[in-house]
């Protein structure tokens, strides 16, 4: 579709009223990210599950979210650009109502699939909606209103969760979409049907969605329950990863095969582009593993509310929406190379700051990296997106743009569940070895002399010990991701430097 021309229907008041609204949207699914990870607590509690159960709630929206983003160009050309968004709205805010009407981790993850399917195309549809509104000469005006509402979101996200989790129920995390969907769905129906696109019967790659559905499927599945069925000593975890590996090579063959694929994966030709993605998906992976562990260490160990725990979590926001400008104008001047490197090498040594936290931390121990790290995400994010979709061919920008945020996503959930399963894994083997160099004697007669019961102060020991092994767990993940952070920074010099860095007008990142 052509940004360049813009309905000259929409001037004034109407212009800027339509693009608060598809502003509000956007910002409604950013939001929904990260709203739900200092909640899990709450959640798991309610459901009845555990935390590595509860952590489906998360990955289950990015899977979904990912697979559908691919998606957009082709709803939007069948469609409708307006048609399919609005259709995507009343989609997200029906499974977001459901959501909070779950009573088991079943529906709610079922109903998070539903939430992350028509969501995915919410954020590409509305920066595509927000150029073609404004005139050429009001693009950057148009691409501040929608940067600043996708900063904002994972900002606010934890903060709002967190208190109303803590204050009202977790169901209304979920239920709090519905007056802004409906509301948004209304408004843009009303100002942006003059912007609507032209549609036509196109053709959709069935089969390689078809596949790119299963192996994803296959994969998280495998990585969600593979802690609880002991990894690969069960033969339906064994099952799970032989039909991801066999689903993914299929899935590359077809897809390197077919014309009109649903995934272009020739655009991995451009040794700048995958170098540029692949760092951005091994950064994001660490930086989304991060953000989902420290909310349940903050809760589980440090008795943090989840309001405090969204406090500590949100800090990292100040520093992003400082340094997202200044960034900006830095990957137009000096090579995004080095700029993307050191925003990698700055979120690693962040890391391990936080691989010495100990139970005694207090509140601005476990701030303090989430401030400074606020600095770091821009440098490596705005970077990276600008050298990966300058090293394609004009015509191959949207297909890019598309693969890009698709394994960006994916990362994310695939960070996500890899964390918290390497946590439980690791706080039993650093209870255990714990347990084998304790010597509790003179700890259990002092509580017993204190009034204790022997039974009671075992269990006053062994919850002690808990604690201290979860945390030894939590410090050998941040480890991990430490050098997670560092491999990234390393892959950014694989890419050649770019002869022009600007980022290719309308495109999505």
């Amino acid at each position: 579709m052509k940004t360049q021309i813009y309905p000259t229907e929409l001037q004034g008041g109407r212009l800027l009223i339509a693009a608060l609204f598809l502003a509000l949207a956007n910002f409604m699914v950013v939001l929904d990210m990260t709203i739900a990870n200092v909640s899990l607590t709450h959640i798991s509690g309610g459901l009845a599950v555990s935390s590595s159960q509860g952590t489906w709630i998360i990955t289950s929206y990015a899977v979904a979210e990912a697979i559908c983003v691919p998606l957009t160009g082709w709803l939007a050309g069948r469609f409708g650009a307006v048609r399919t968004f609005i259709i995507c709205l009343i989609g997200f805010t029906t499974f977001s109502v459901l959501c909070g009407l779950s009573n088991s981790l079943a529906m709610l993850v079922i109903c998070r699939i539903g939430q992350g399917f028509f969501g995915g195309p919410i954020m590409p549809l509305s920066q595509t909606l927000l150029m073609r509104i404004f005139p050429q000469d009001q693009h950057p005006k148009a691409m501040a209103i929608w940067s600043l509402t996708t900063v904002i979101g994972p900002i606010l996200g934890p903060i709002l969760g967190g208190t109303i989790s803590d204050n009202w129920s977790w169901h209304w995390i979920f239920f709090i979409n519905l007056p802004i969907g409906l509301l948004c769905a209304a408004g843009i129906w009303h100002f942006l049907r003059v912007a609507e696109t032209q549609i036509a019967k196109l053709q959709i790659d069935v089969i390689g969605l078809t596949l790119l559905i299963l192996w994803i499927g296959a994969l998280q599945l495998m990585l969600d329950l593979g802690h609880e069925h002991d990894w690969f000593n069960s033969n339906l975890i064994c099952g799970l990863a032989g039909f991801a590996i066999v689903g993914f090579i299929t899935f590359c063959i077809w897809e390197l095969t077919e014309e009109n694929p649903v995934v272009d994966l020739r655009i991995f030709r451009h040794i700048g582009f995958s170098s540029a993605v692949f760092a951005l998906a091994f950064g994001f992976a660490a930086f989304f593993g991060c953000i989902v562990i420290i909310p349940q260490w903050l809760q589980s160990n440090l008795s943090y509310t989840a309001s405090w725990a969204g406090y500590v979590t949100a800090t990292m926001g100040f520093g992003s929406i400082l340094m997202s400008p200044i960034v900006a104008k830095w990957s137009a001047k000096y090579d995004p190379r080095k700029i993307a490197f050191f925003g990698l090498i700055w979120l690693g040594a962040v890391t391990l700051m936080r691989a010495f936290w100990t139970n005694e931390a207090d509140f601005w121990v476990v701030a303090l990296p989430q401030f400074l790290q606020g600095f770091g995400v821009p440098m490596f994010f705005i970077p990276l997106s600008n050298l990966a979709l300058a090293s394609v061919l004009p015509q191959e920008i949207a297909s890019a743009a598309g693969l890009m945020s698709f394994l960006r996503t994916m990362a994310g959930a695939i960070g996500a569940s890899v964390a918290v399963t390497i946590w439980d894994d690791h706080a039993i083997l650093a209870h255990s070895e714990i347990v084998s160099r304790l010597n509790p004697e003179l700890t259990l007669n002092n509580l017993i002399q204190q009034g204790f019961n022997q039974e009671t102060a075992l269990g006053v020991i062994n919850d002690i010990v808990t604690k201290e092994a979860v945390t030894v767990a939590a410090d050998h993940v941040f480890l991990i991701f430490v050098f997670l952070f560092l491999l990234a920074g390393f892959l950014v010099w694989l890419a050649p430097k770019p002869k022009n860095v600007k980022l290719p007008e309308g495109a999505s990142h």
